[in-house]
């Protein structure tokens, strides 16, 4: 076998300084340590095949390495080459044992390319970003592959719910997790990471000071409340826009104005997205728009900011005024700056969400794989088992040396008992 069977990236000599990138983020990320000790010597993985499509960081290189000390083969290529760490690719390859296809900022063909190298594998588990590996092997060139999947994970909330009309059309050929939808990755990945990773983002692009400034942040679940809240304890007035009349209720009693954003548009000075839906920003909303006004998206697909629209709109397009920062220029003057080229941009302008973070939504992906190793599940979207939900945190906390109470008898025996107490 050939290197070009085995991986392609941009520069193999770099390996060392990827390998010293992994190094630094391992020091966060003592749950995937202990887990790769486990793994190694219970081997889960022996003869498992994974093809993965996943953001080529650091932190993904911690979780791969644990999957491979378990035994298993590996395969990579990136969800988003805008946020793909060359370094880390060559490390992959070079030093860990992956076989990985990714380039930082190749143009579509070539992330297709990736994508149906990684299948080449015959994989038996697929770790899936986005949805790409599995519209893959359900298209007519690579369906045959789909029998040999055992089962899948989905981490992302637009993901997800592709799955789940794939599912209710009854498309859907082999199980898929959704690990979005656990309580500790929502609690920890999307509200804190996201959260902090996105107004990381936003600042590293454009040098801002987001106090006094007012910030529109559209969506308000786990990861829109994160960003809220990054952004109010930087100073920043906030702006909710929802179409959900709970999560609404929620921002509301949060402290938060919640507008339609036909409204927000025209008060906003930073506007984050983070619905998981398309055209969330549209023409109209542009024209009301005040100059200098930015434009960022924190989710995982580039349709929520509508950009034909705006280049539609803009006389003049001047690209990276600054890193990741594109300007459009209106008719009237106005200028509005466009992130990431609309792409998720905490993971394109800044660096995703800190080891610690990825530490906990990894150990869980790592569990449930170990799990799916050896279940029989049916076709369909399948729940995180509590069981490893709970273990997840019980790991983290054992790691950062937090201590329990524990229930006495007569507590445990009033919790399970519907007597009155005496």
């Amino acid at each position: 076998m050939d290197a070009g069977d085995r991986y392609e990236v941009a520069d193999l000599g770099s390996a060392a300084a990827g390998v010293r990138r992994v190094d630094w983020a391992e020091r966060s990320m003592p749950v995937l340590r202990a887990l790769r000790e486990r793994f190694a010597v219970d081997r889960p993985f022996a003869g498992i095949r994974v093809a993965a499509c996943l953001q080529v960081t650091a932190e993904t290189a911690v979780l791969l390495r644990t999957l491979v000390a378990g035994g298993a083969e590996v395969r990579l290529a990136a969800s988003n080459p805008l946020s793909t760490q060359d370094d880390t690719a060559a490390a992959l390859a070079a030093e860990y044992g992956v076989g990985v296809f990714a380039r930082s900022g190749v143009d579509a063909e070539t992330y297709r390319r990736h994508v149906a190298a990684v299948l080449d594998v015959a994989p038996t588990l697929i770790f899936d970003e986005g949805g790409d590996l599995v519209d893959e092997l359900h298209a007519a060139g690579r369906a045959d592959l789909a029998a040999g999947v055992r089962a899948g994970c989905e981490s992302t909330t637009s993901g997800v719910l592709r799955l789940r009309q794939m599912a209710r059309a009854g498309a859907l050929r082999f199980p898929m997790v959704a690990l979005d939808q656990t309580p500790t990755r929502l609690l920890v990945d999307n509200r804190y990471g996201t959260g902090q990773s996105t107004v990381d983002g936003v600042l590293r692009a454009t040098s801002m000071l987001l106090a006094g400034r007012t910030v529109v942040v559209a969506g308000y679940g786990q990861c829109g409340t994160g960003v809220a809240e990054r952004a109010r304890g930087l100073g920043a007035r906030v702006v909710v826009t929802e179409v959900d009349p709970l999560r609404a209720l929620a921002a509301t009693l949060a402290g938060y104005q919640v507008l339609p954003m036909a409204e927000a548009a025209a008060v906003g000075e930073v506007f984050v997205t983070a619905t998981g839906n398309r055209d969330v920003l549209r023409a109209e909303h542009f024209a009301l728009m005040r100059d200098g006004a930015v434009l960022a998206n924190a989710g995982h697909f580039d349709v929520e900011i509508d950009i034909p629209a705006l280049t539609d709109l803009a006389v003049e397009r001047h690209s990276g005024v600054r890193a990741h920062t594109d300007e459009y220029v209106l008719a009237d003057g106005r200028r509005l700056l466009l992130l990431a080229e609309g792409r998720v941009v905490n993971l394109t302008a800044a660096e995703g969400n800190p080891a610690a973070v990825m530490d906990i939504a990894f150990a869980g992906q790592a569990l449930t794989a170990a799990w799916l190793a050896s279940a029989e599940l049916p076709p369909g979207v399948h729940a995180v088992p509590d069981e490893i939900d709970r273990e997840v945190a019980e790991l983290r906390l054992a790691a950062t040396h937090v201590r329990l109470d524990t229930l006495t008898p007569a507590q445990a025996g009033y919790l399970n008992s519907w007597h009155r107490a005496d």
